[in-house]
């Protein structure tokens, strides 16, 4: 197996990725950036390429260059975990940037949908699929539309490209539960007028009740192997057997 994790170089993507490293699985890093504390602990197993996922057309050419196709080569079998992703313009409507806006739908959709497309299509063995969701978009917070509306669109492409019934595809949209991640310390920081949720997540720092992403990443990458992956096509770690 090959895997491919994007926005590997930290949080929650990073811990999946040196958690599949830690098990001898070759990974693609897909980022903005490389990540040298991997690159340093797994010099021969990652390799790592710096791609604006928030740029279609900088990801559509990457994925017509040389790049993917020489990892895919021999793979036995793939994973791709679409991991990237940010919490975007945090407001109510009417004070939702539109560039912002605009940047945070083509990361947390627009290339995880790109690259699941093209994998079916260009790597022909064994294939799963897994995108990072979040219980955003599957309850709603107010100004967190953006966010939410992102999240959900992935467990719904997850429940529609399971119905294809590809035989040599498993994919799930799986959220992860809250953890002590940069995304959180955002959340922190967001003016209440915006986020009238605010208390409650910093409730959830104060308590102790974030887990850790190395802990969260290894329960994810047990469900993401085992043979009960895929069996739903939205699920929440948390309630996962296998995690």
């Amino acid at each position: 197996m090959k895997a491919i994790v994007t926005g590997h170089t930290r949080g929650l993507g990073q811990a999946m990725a040196a958690a599949l490293l830690g098990r001898g699985i070759p990974v693609l890093g897909l980022a903005r950036s490389e990540c040298p504390e991997l690159a340093g602990q797994f010099p021969e197993l990652l390799q790592q390429a710096m791609v604006d996922l928030a740029d279609p057309d900088a990801l559509g050419a990457w994925l017509n260059g040389d790049v993917l196709d020489t990892y895919l080569a021999g793979t036995t079998s793939l994973l791709l975990i679409n991991n990237a992703g940010m919490l975007g313009p945090v407001a109510p409507l009417g004070r939702q940037e539109g560039d912002a806006l605009v940047h945070a739908v083509n990361l947390n959709v627009t290339a995880p949908l790109l690259l699941s497309d093209a994998l079916a299509r260009q790597y022909p063995g064994p294939l799963r699929i897994a995108h990072i969701s979040s219980g955003a978009g599957r309850s709603a917070f107010a100004g967190w539309s953006i966010y939410g509306a992102s999240k959900a669109a992935l467990d719904h492409h997850a429940r529609c490209a399971a119905a294809d019934c590809l035989s040599r595809l498993r994919i799930c949209s799986i959220a992860p539960g809250v953890i002590d991640t940069d995304m959180q310390a955002t959340i922190r920081r967001t003016p209440a007028e915006d986020f009238p949720l605010l208390d409650r997540f910093l409730a959830l720092k104060h308590q102790g009740e974030l887990a850790s992403p190395a802990d969260a990443a290894e329960r994810m990458v047990r469900h993401l192997l085992s043979e009960d992956f895929g069996k739903e096509a939205v699920a929440d770690l948390r309630s996962l057997p296998t995690a």
